[in-house]
């Protein structure tokens, strides 16, 4: 018995152990539980959020892009992706099944890829996996979303009906290829270039945060919170670029580019002033055998400029004092033989003789140009550099626009440097230049020899109000002699006159310019290709009007097939733009003023009419009409003796045919039919003539005949 009770003691005793031990483990998962939700509840919280929230960026809308005249060049366009969480909890089975149809068939009229059951067939299974990301289109403009909120189920509203919808950007171009390079849109990389890559942090805006949550599949959507960081949007961008020129220097370069059958080509229109960039256009052979922009060449593009740098090697002379336009020069029968046999020609076959230095450079002289530099230069060429490079044609213009190709000038230190290099860089071979370089230092002369620095931005706006404005900036005041720059625009407004650039002369404005025509370099193979054909670069720069300066251009035409002279090629461009500026510029084309004491100022006709309008014409035109608001006649007719206006009544008698002549065809039927006269009309203007006299008894039925001049 007392084993027994032993047993029983020690059975009991590990009864309350156990039980206690359990009690134990009771109170400290309870413990636990109020740690984990009382004391680390935020970080556990906080963990919580880490694992299933994020915030993702908003994109700010980038900012728009206008030209100087207000016409929009680049601007972002909303798009959007659109997914269904086909597991929203207010889409009940019995929501989703009774309209699913009804869906399918709107979803297969507005997104055409797929039919009507196969939509139906989707939904049914992401409605099975569980998908609460199931997605419907990507780019998707924003009408076709309006229509979308109101098909079946996601008109239940925004978060009720399951939709989703992500809004991204794309930049477009109103004016498609218009300007694209130098705006710098690429639709290939989104790469941002030109403008929209120098002003990259302007335009971009500032993001904004949204939170998004875990959802089954890994993906996250958005959440209904009223703490969204909201993006600020970018600034607006006003260029230097008129919309309208742009158009017309477009056109003209393409259409010159296609009846050449020439690869590439560009055209700058400058101010000369303010160096402000009012159209730039790059186009090149596409493999459709259209034109379009693809590289930046008036920037990015150096080449051998040929006779256009003449200019600087002629004033290099006249500035250092060597020489004025009148001193002879030998072209030596248009054939010069320089070091190692290579020839060099003129164009003229049989050359010009002895001619001034003025007439070298109208006639666009190779041997002349040489000549005079060899006289002057060949045994200090250096000098001859320095020169070149106080015009500032050594260095990049460092303008806004990424991209530009630095100029190369040899140098006599240099080891490429030859017996043949300074007479070939005399005639703008053995230089590389980009064609804004060119243009800007033509634009420099027409400014009387200060530089301007080219510029493609003039303001930075934001919700229309200015930011910051970039004002013209001078690179030098003075590159050169006063004297200098007047012997250098004498000669440039003679090539029109009387050399190679005719084709300009006949316009109502006066242009000064300056043809190019070099020869291609093919690397290794000289200046001729596989074939043994040469390549050519055409061009033509200068400046108008001629004696105030206001614009300047250049047009260069790369490798034509047809022709290569710039005067044909470059010229007909050239000549369209500046027409162009010319009919808009009031600065340019003035109204004409009249000396008014020596014409005699005629007043107008006025056709008889109704008093009520006679009153109202007189009024505007400040005639005296007391007496005609004294006479009682509907009809008032205007007569002129003098130079000065007198009024008589237009009076119709009842049964008789009124007086016509002199009236408009409105007035004269009005009055007819009042007296029911059947009227026929020959003409248009005025009546001259009527069939039937004044005063005559009208018969029943009677017709007249009236005629109108």
């Amino acid at each position: 018995m007392k084993e027994k009770n032993n047993i029983k003691k020690d059975f009991l005793w590990r009864i309350y152990i156990m039980y206690f031990l359990i009690v134990l483990f009771a109170l400290a998962v309870v413990g636990k539980v109020f740690t984990i939700q009382f004391v680390e509840g935020d970080y556990w919280k906080e963990k919580n959020r880490e694992l299933t929230m994020k915030y993702v960026s908003i994109d700010a809308s980038r900012g728009n892009i206008f030209s100087a005249d207000g016409s929009l060049l680049v601007t972002s366009v909303p798009i959007f992706e659109i997914r269904m969480d086909v597991m929203s909890d207010p889409i009940t089975d019995k929501i989703f099944y009774e309209d699913l149809d009804s869906l399918s068939l709107m979803l297969s009229k507005t997104f055409t890829g797929r039919s009507k059951q196969e939509w139906y067939n989707d939904l049914k299974i992401a409605r099975k996996n569980k998908n609460r990301y199931f997605l419907i289109a990507k780019k998707v403009n924003y009408a076709t979303l309006k229509e979308v909120r109101k098909f079946p189920i996601f008109r239940m509203g925004k978060y009720k009906g399951g939709l989703l919808i992500i809004q991204q950007s794309r930049r477009e171009l109103p004016f498609k290829n218009m300007a694209q390079r130098t705006v710098g849109y690429d639709r290939n990389t989104d790469k941002p270039l030109g403008i929209e890559g120098a002003f990259n942090d302007e335009l971009k805006g500032v993001s904004g945060k949204r939170l998004m949550q875990k959802i089954s599949g890994g993906v996250y959507k958005p959440i209904n919170q009223d703490n969204e960081i909201e993006p600020q949007d970018g600034n607006d961008i006003i260029t230097t670029i008129d919309a309208n020129i742009q158009d017309v220097a477009h056109h003209a370069l393409e259409k010159q580019l296609v009846a050449k059958n020439a690869h590439h080509g560009c055209a700058i229109l400058m101010e000369v002033k303010t160096g402000a960039v009012k159209a730039m256009v790059n186009l090149s052979r596409i493999d459709s055998g259209q034109y379009a922009e693809r590289y930046n060449y008036a920037i990015g593009e150096k080449y051998e400029p040929g006779s256009t740098f003449k200019l600087a090697s002629i004033m290099a002379a006249i500035d250092d004092g060597y020489t004025t336009l009148d001193e002879i020069v030998d072209t030596e029968g248009g054939k010069k033989t320089l070091s190692g046999g290579h020839i060099m020609k003129d164009s003229h076959e049989g050359g010009y003789g002895k001619i001034t230095i003025k007439q070298v450079f109208e006639k666009s002289s190779n041997v002349g140009t040489a000549n005079l530099v060899l006289k002057y230069y060949k045994k200090q060429p250096q000098k001859f550099i320095d020169k070149i490079h106080s015009f500032g044609l050594d260095k990049p213009l460092q303008i806004s626009l990424p991209g530009e190709a630095t100029p190369y000038i040899r140098d006599p230190k240099s080891k490429y440097w030859s017996a043949i290099s300074l007479p070939l860089m005399s005639i703008g071979y053995e230089v590389e230049l980009t064609a804004l370089q060119i243009l800007n230092f033509y634009n420099t002369l027409a400014n009387n020899g200060k530089m301007m620095r080219p510029q493609f931005v003039s303001e930075i706006q934001s919700k229309g109000q200015v930011v910051k404005t970039f004002p013209p900036e001078v690179i030098n005041p003075a590159i050169c002699k006063q004297s200098t720059v007047d012997m250098a625009k004498e000669m440039m407004e003679g090539v029109v006159k009387e050399g190679t650039a005719t084709y300009l002369k006949t316009a109502p404005y006066q242009i000064a310019a300056k043809t190019g025509t070099a020869q291609i370099a093919q690397g290794k193979e000289g200046y001729n290709n596989k074939d043994g054909k040469k390549s050519y670069v055409a061009s033509l720069c200068g400046y108008f009007p001629a004696k105030d300066p206001m614009y300047s251009i250049i047009v260069v035409v790369y490798a034509p097939t047809k022709g290569y002279y710039g005067n044909e090629i470059a010229g007909p461009v050239f000549r369209e733009i500046a027409d162009k500026v010319y009919s808009n510029s009031k600065d340019i084309n003035k109204p004409l003023q009249f000396d008014t004491t020596r014409y005699v100022i005629h007043v107008p006709f006025i056709k008889p009419s109704k008093k009520d309008d006679i009153n109202t014409l007189a009024k505007a035109l400040s005639i005296n009409t007391n007496d005609v608001n004294t006479y009682s006649a509907n009809y008032i007719q205007p007569k002129v003796e003098n130079e000065r206006y007198y009024f008589k009544e237009v009076k119709t008698q009842s049964g008789e045919v009124p007086q016509l002549i002199g009236m408009g065809l409105r007035e004269a039927i009005s009055i007819l039919e009042n007296q029911k006269i059947q009227v026929k009309v020959i003409g248009k203007g005025v009546v001259k003539k009527q069939s039937l006299q004044p005063g005559t008894k009208i018969e029943k039925g009677s017709i007249i005949t009236i005629e109108l001049s």
